[in-house]
């Protein structure tokens, strides 16, 4: 295994167990919930980062063919799209204990945030249900172009604009001081701890769907 790989693993290990132990200032409505701060918000940073890439390699697949870039954008896609169940699934767990309710379709950010995930879902979807792999691979490509562009407004622009309990939005006492100093130092740790783990899962998800295309090769 490279050693990138074993400096993430024990970069995550002590990150998550930081963010067990250390000591949390006094949160209103959140109290002890608030170390999901360390889980729920690096997976949505890194949801970003993977979408990026696979906007990236979808434009490249346009503009030069290669199915190459095709399985790239593909596997950065659901890289992305398990770190963003991963943040629904961190979101309702917080919800639970500080609404009081897994899920709420009153709050604007929770539901815009699953319609994100579906447009994704939809696109795995699509390359199901289409067998030629070059109309596929282009047809993949465009639609996964509108699903990157469409998210930073259903998860970020969007949600700002609406009334919410959501931390960050106007109003919510939690916001001030969920950001102290004491829970940056485990929070932007734990953000660069996932993002690198999101590429390890990305070069396991490229390296099968290569092994895949090899093995469909040899069957014909």
């Amino acid at each position: 295994m490279k050693l990138w790989k074993w400096l993430t693993a024990v970069w995550l290990t002590g990150v998550l167990v930081a963010g067990f132990l250390i000591p949390l200032p006094r949160i209103p409505i959140l109290e002890e919930s608030a170390r999901n701060l360390f889980l729920h918000v690096p997976m949505w940073f890194t949801m970003m980062v993977m979408f990026g890439i696979a906007f990236w390699y979808s434009i490249r697949f346009l503009n030069h063919g290669n199915l190459q870039n095709d399985h790239a954008a593909s596997s950065a896609t659901a890289t992305g799209l398990i770190f963003g169940l991963s943040g629904l699934i961190t979101g309702s767990v917080w919800a639970r204990f500080t609404w009081g309710t897994w899920w709420t379709f009153a709050e604007p950010r929770m539901n815009l945030a699953a319609m994100s995930m579906l447009i994704f879902v939809a696109y795995f979807i699509l390359r199901s249900a289409i067998d030629d792999p070059e109309k596929r691979a282009r047809i993949s490509a465009v639609y996964n172009i509108f699903g990157v562009v469409t998210a930073p407004f259903l998860l970020y622009i969007i949600p700002r604009q609406l009334p919410s309990l959501h931390p960050g939005a106007e109003g919510n006492p939690a916001f001030s001081e969920i950001t102290a100093p004491e829970l940056r130092y485990v929070f932007y740790p734990a953000v660069v701890g996932f993002i690198a783990l999101a590429f390890w899962i990305y070069d396991v998800v490229k390296r099968t769907k290569k092994l895949e295309e090899i093995s469909q090769q040899w069957n014909t």
